[in-house]
């Protein structure tokens, strides 16, 4: 059986409620529309505090500062029942705009972010106590310049306002006089990507114990685009991110999905690993800009806090199987093939029976299915409905239709073997994998058996097909029979069969 462990995992939000009143997909476009609407002027009156963004139980659940099961005991809305504020979990932490501001301009190396002087010097200081940047990165911080270059550069040269507390704070510039593929929009969201990606990578690595000379290999898998008018797309971001990360034995590719990204770039981070290709492999993925207020909207005209404030972020480590690793069985993978069909149905037999039927499992052997794990507070305003809720019930329909399970326990196939979504709409970010972090503690401590990883992705947005995507994953503790570990290679066999006979021969000649 090939297999793969996962070391460790991280997860970040960084808080960017401004970012999103400005550069959010849906602000923006309003914005381009009609210039100033009722909208636009209602949207601050709904955002959240950085302390509450900070109390609210997904938010927390996500960076590991709670447990899937405390989560559940919290009344809902979760919006009204806010815990203790808290910015650093056990995967990773929240970080604050002006912070993460000062991120972008560390992981920018073309000089495209601009902070005002005194701005620089403030968030220099604040940015010395993170627990995971070094004196190399906090280095790259610029001292800054004049409010009034800043308000020449925004004014004559195309530059985007980048805003702290509703006052300018430093720019993005564009890239290139002439190409949209790197106007500053595209560069912000780039960069903003990158950023987001390269804290959850210095988690992930303060999370494993790992020198970021260990990390051999970065698979990033983000929706943003990176490249120029000759080649849109051509990357490479996981590249840009190991870089600043300071991963100088690591190279790296882009792997690109929709939401299905995710859990097709750990499929292949785990068969790198699993053919001994690569030792160590980061899964990173950044966040998105544009989906930042996507849906607020529907959050101000209902009279809700609008949600959608925070640029996610994870990443994975993927390593050989060791025996005490929870491990991806690479026997054991789901895929939407074209020819599935796009029926609810059909992708999720193909995501979840069929792969199971394979290995000789049941759709009840699963203890958890982590799917697509939107907060439902934040897609059922919208008329989105709550999706994990949606899939839990389809998977429960399927088992039934397939003998498995009886109807009159498909609610609470639901309640054992889902959870409540947790993680903010950045497309990419709920799909699935934000799950594992909490299950690697499971699974080590011995309170679930499998899991399962489920990721899908629309593939129509980009206007090319009409098709749907999907692909799966199963994570267990490692077989006693089958890990690597305890497996003697034919190498080592021949070995000791040669030092055997060198022995007899030796004594052979001395009688």
């Amino acid at each position: 059986m090939n297999t793969a462990g996962i070391k460790a995992a991280a997860y970040c939000l960084n808080f960017a409620p401004e970012l999103a009143l400005h550069h959010g997909g849906t602000p923006a476009q309003e914005r381009m529309a009609k210039g100033d609407s009722e909208f636009l002027r209602a949207l601050p009156r709904h955002a959240q505090t950085f302390a509450q963004a900070q109390a609210y139980a997904p938010n927390k659940t996500y960076i590991g500062a709670m447990s899937i099961e405390e989560l559940v005991n919290v009344p809902a809305p979760w919006t009204e029942h806010a815990g203790t504020p808290t910015r650093f979990g056990k995967f990773g932490e929240i970080m604050p705009e002006d912070e993460f501001i000062g991120l972008m301009d560390i992981c920018d190396v073309f000089d495209l972010i601009w902070l005002e002087e005194g701005f620089a010097q403030h968030v220099a200081t604040r940015m010395a106590q993170s627990p995971v940047l070094g004196e190399k990165q906090l280095a790259r911080l610029e001292k800054g310049h004049p409010a009034a270059e800043l308000a020449e550069t925004i004014e004559k040269h195309h530059a985007l306002p980048l805003y702290y507390e509703d006052r300018v704070v430093g720019c993005c510039r564009r890239a290139h006089d002439t190409d949209e593929n790197l106007e500053a929009s595209i560069m912000l969201e780039n960069i903003a990507c990158k950023a987001s990606g390269v804290l959850a990578l210095l988690h992930l690595m303060k999370n494993a114990g790992m020198s970021p000379e260990e990390i051999d290999f970065v698979v990033e898998c983000s929706e943003e685009a990176v490249g120029d008018a000759m080649q849109r797309g051509g990357g490479n971001m996981a590249k840009a991110i190991a870089e600043i990360a300071e991963c100088g034995n690591a190279s790296g590719l882009d792997v690109r999905g929709f939401c299905a990204g995710p859990v097709a770039s750990t499929i292949v981070a785990a068969s790198m690993v699993a053919c001994g290709a690569r030792a160590n492999v980061a899964v990173v993925s950044g966040g998105s800009v544009p989906k930042l207020y996507m849906n607020s909207r529907d959050h101000v005209k209902k009279g809700l806090p609008a949600l959608e404030n925070c640029v996610g972020s994870f990443a994975l480590l993927i390593t050989p199987d060791d025996g005490q690793t929870p491990v991806i069985r690479l026997d054991c993978l789901g895929k939407h093939s074209v020819a599935a069909g796009a029926a609810p149905q059909a992708i999720t037999s193909a995501l979840t029976f069929e792969p199971l039927t394979r290995a000789g499992l049941k759709l009840t052997d699963i203890d958890k299915y982590a799917p697509e794990l939107h907060n439902a507070e934040i897609t059922l305003p919208a008329g989105a409905g709550n999706v994990p809720e949606a899939n839990y019930k389809m998977i429960a329909a399927l088992a039934v239709m397939k003998g498995q399970l009886e109807r009159a326990d498909i609610p609470k196939f639901a309640t054992e073997r889902g959870m409540p979504g947790f993680v903010p709409t950045q497309g990419h970010i709920p799909s699935g994998v934000p799950y594992i972090g909490h299950a690697l503690e499971a699974l080590k401590a011995g309170t679930l058996r499998r899991v399962m990883i489920i990721g899908k992705g629309s593939l129509f947005l980009g206007r090319l097909t009409n098709l749907a995507d999907g692909a799966s994953f199963m994570v267990e503790m490692p077989s006693e029979k089958t890990h690597p570990a305890e497996m003697a290679s034919k190498r080592e066999v021949l070995e000791e069969l040669l030092a055997a006979l060198s022995d007899v021969a030796a004594n052979l000649q001395k009688n």
